[in-house]
């Protein structure tokens, strides 16, 4: 199946319902960015150090399948010049709005993450990307198209997950399914046929030797980590983080 085509219009439809994750941050914290007081996030509870980021004035990002009006609008408040690209029209829409009521100058850019083609070798200083190479089934084409469009010395900011996440059944935490997961393939198919027809986002749980060894593959030097929990109840909170936010920078040349 159109893999691309699908997940589009799950987070078109997740707009829609106003998952968490659709809701543009506010005025009253865009105020709160322009007084110094903000936080961002790649996973979903802990905020990104600050130390992590360059002086933002200036800075070329690109917010990569980081539609929504969460961290796009942040950035450009503290005077980035912020392209958001995402494979969701609705999603760039959301950072759209906030672009033209504030005067924030984002760029939106529909597209597969997988696919930077549309961008020129080395044309951003750094890259924010939360979570959602959970959305894609190759993960080792993004690290490629990351490291391409970065400049030399460019930071690359992403969130993952744990792929034992995906190996455990959500309820009893038995292991159940085989590393790597995929929705495609792992589910049983009356499962996998409820997903497509409640258009639901299909997913992919990497191995670690595919989202961090493939970021080091590329060439990329991995400078800082963190973990983190779900932001929700779930059970795993209580046995270990499912989450890992990576700082990674493109070699000078």
């Amino acid at each position: 199946m159109d893999i691309v085509k699908h997940n589009k219009s799950a987070w078109d439809n997740y707009v829609d319902k106003k998952d968490r994750w659709t809701i543009p941050v506010t005025e009253e914290e865009l105020e709160n960015v322009r007084n110094g007081n903000w936080g961002i996030v790649l996973t979903p509870k802990k905020f990104v150090p600050q130390s992590w980021f360059p002086t933002l004035r200036g800075l070329k990002i690109l917010g990569l399948a980081s539609g929504g009006g969460q961290q796009g609008p942040i950035l450009a408040a503290l005077g980035a010049d912020v392209t958001i690209f995402d494979n969701s029209e609705k999603q760039l829409q959301q950072d759209k709005i906030l672009s033209d009521k504030f005067h924030l100058n984002i760029k939106i850019v529909q597209g597969d993450m997988k696919d930077l083609s549309v961008f020129e070798d080395n044309s951003f200083d750094l890259i924010f990307n939360p979570c959602s190479i959970v959305f894609v089934d190759n993960v080792l084409s993004v690290w490629k198209e990351c490291y391409r469009v970065l400049k030399p010395g460019g930071i690359l900011m992403t969130g993952l997950i744990n792929p034992i996440s995906f190996q455990l059944d959500q309820e009893s935490l038995e292991l159940i399914y085989k590393q790597p997961f995929s929705d495609l393939h792992s589910l049983p198919i009356e499962k996998l046929e409820e997903l497509k027809k409640e258009n639901e986002p299909l997913v992919f749980g990497h191995s670690l030797t595919d989202q961090i060894g493939g970021q080091l593959n590329v060439g990329f030097t991995i400078t800082a980590m963190f973990e983190d929990i779900w932001d929700v109840e779930n059970k795993m909170n209580d046995f270990f983080p499912s989450f890992i936010a990576t700082r990674a920078v493109k070699q000078q040349v």
